[in-house]
């Protein structure tokens, strides 16, 4: 029986673990946590969610971005984080097809689609 939801992975190309570390460290301020020694070979990198969820990038042979699917993440202060995204060079587009729920959506350094909310 499932019980919840451990972590949410996307993926990235090969070798860019900076870029990765740059934006979902720098720009959305997640913590990088590390990850076990015989998975780090493979390349990517993980974070924590501040819920105690995890966001993993894995590395992906002939990455391609996921330009549909993507995970949507609960803020506060979703001007600021827009802005933020925005001054960091990844423009944001809003979208209000639920009323009762601001969010906007933007992508990351590999072109994955995410969503932010805030309701």
């Amino acid at each position: 029986m499932i019980t919840g939801l451990d972590h949410l992975q996307l993926s990235m190309p090969r070798g860019e673990e900076p870029k990765a570390r740059a934006f979902y460290g720098g720009v959305l301020g997640l913590e990088e946590v590390p990850k076990p020694p015989v998975l780090a070979a493979r390349g990517g990198v993980w974070f924590a969610l501040p819920d105690g969820r995890g966001l993993h990038l894995g590395v992906e042979e002939g990455f391609s971005p996921a330009k549909k699917a993507h995970p949507a993440f609960r803020a506060h202060g979703l001007e600021a984080l827009a802005r933020r995204l925005e001054q960091a060079g990844h423009p944001v587009t809003w979208d209000d097809a639920i009323p009762e729920v601001r969010r906007f959506y933007a992508t990351d350094p590999f072109g994955n689609r995410l969503e932010f909310q805030e309701a």
